[in-house]
């Protein structure tokens, strides 16, 4: 009777932990083969089609996206100076918030409470968390370095007239409306000029310097995302994840680069300073794609070094575009001068910037 009822609870306690041991089971054969994970979806040939086609597919999306603001001067309601031109970009900002919150902060929490981690440090610190917030607090002392660097280096290589300064025809003063010419003709300065005044200048300047700085620092953000979710993609072989992603990846790109190329547009660098821009950002996802491909025999995404280096990664890129986005982009833009004096266009902006961020919201869904 005694042995009896010990099997029966022996038989009781096995079907009550069955669910657990097939759960580590699962656990312990998905961190030893990703096919197991993938089951059906696994299919080599299928995923090697999908990404060629990837390829030159996001690469075009990119290459459309940043330069569509770019190309914004041929159209008069769309110039720097034109609330068109302020409802779109923060159209664009709204994307790049998004992108930071809802793909690129997620994927690395994903990736650093991963069961293929050992449980000590990684289970008992919040990783992600700390480190995007590190990268934010670096960003924000880069972006000023920079703009000090900047400012200095300018003012170094000679001080600003005191009796007349001619803008230049791409200045900041002149997008803005602010036309100021000085004509002196060499018959002194007090006849038939607009004298502008060196403190407008040097401002003029120190604006054009700071919208230098957040388009090389937003673009080495955007770049590091990129590599790495063009990584993941060219390394995965399942077709049911490779399939939604190039799709959400064209649109992900094409707004994000619009954002960028705004930002690029208001910098006003040079052709070949643009061009080099404007490659950088179209390349690195079709290139981080083509690594995978190559690496796809070596490179396995649920790895311990894989999932820690991306995970790391991810929350670093994650802290750089929310501060970018915030600080840089639509607080200077809410903050300045042109929306503070529209309470009309203030609405239409922050309109557009929660479209914005809900389109790439509900992209999180597929990618």
């Amino acid at each position: 009777m005694a042995s009896s009822s010990s099997q029966t609870l022996a038989l009781l306690s096995f079907l009550a932990l069955l669910p657990f041991l097939a759960y580590a089971q699962t656990e312990a054969d998905v961190c030893a083969d990703p096919a197991a994970a993938d089951g059906a979806c696994h299919n080599v040939p299928k995923a090697l089609r999908l990404k060629l086609i990837a390829i030159p597919t996001i690469l075009i999306s990119s290459i459309i996206g940043v330069c569509l603001p770019l190309f914004a001067r041929s159209v008069p309601a769309l110039q720097p100076d034109r609330a068109a031109f302020s409802v779109v970009k923060a159209f664009a900002s709204g994307v790049i918030l998004a992108t930071g919150y809802m793909h690129v902060l997620p994927d690395s929490f994903n990736n650093l409470s991963s069961p293929c981690l050992p449980k000590k440090p990684w289970g008992d610190f919040p990783f992600t968390a700390f480190v995007a917030m590190l990268a934010a607090l670096f960003t924000l002392m880069v972006d000023s370095l920079m703009l000090t660097f900047y400012n200095r280096k300018k003012k170094g290589g000679g001080q600003v007239p005191s009796t007349a300064v001619v803008a230049d025809h791409e200045s900041p003063d002149e997008q803005g409306g602010g036309h100021w010419h000085g004509h002196g003709h060499g018959h002194g300065h007090g006849h038939g000029m607009a004298v502008a005044k060196p403190d407008d200048a040097e401002a003029a300047q120190m604006q054009l310097r700071r919208n230098r700085v957040v388009v090389q620092v937003l673009e080495m953000g955007i770049v590091v995302h990129s590599v790495v979710i063009g990584l993941g993609m060219g390394a995965s072989q399942s077709v049911c994840t490779i399939r939604p992603l190039v799709a959400a990846m064209c649109f992900h790109q094409m707004f994000e680069g619009m954002g960028l190329g705004g930002c690029i547009l208001q910098a006003e660098y040079g052709t070949k300073m643009k061009a080099g821009l404007v490659f950088f950002f179209s390349t690195t996802t079709p290139f981080g794609i083509a690594l995978g491909l190559a690496l796809t025999k070596v490179y396995k995404d649920n790895s311990p070094t894989a999932l820690i280096v991306v995970g790391l990664l991810n929350a670093a890129s994650a802290g750089l575009l929310h501060y970018m986005a915030l600080v840089e982009l639509l607080a200077a833009d809410f903050m300045g001068p042109k929306l503070q004096g529209s309470v009309r266009l203030q609405l239409l902006c922050f309109l557009a910037v929660l479209l914005g961020a809900g389109g790439m919201s509900v992209m999180a869904k597929w990618a």
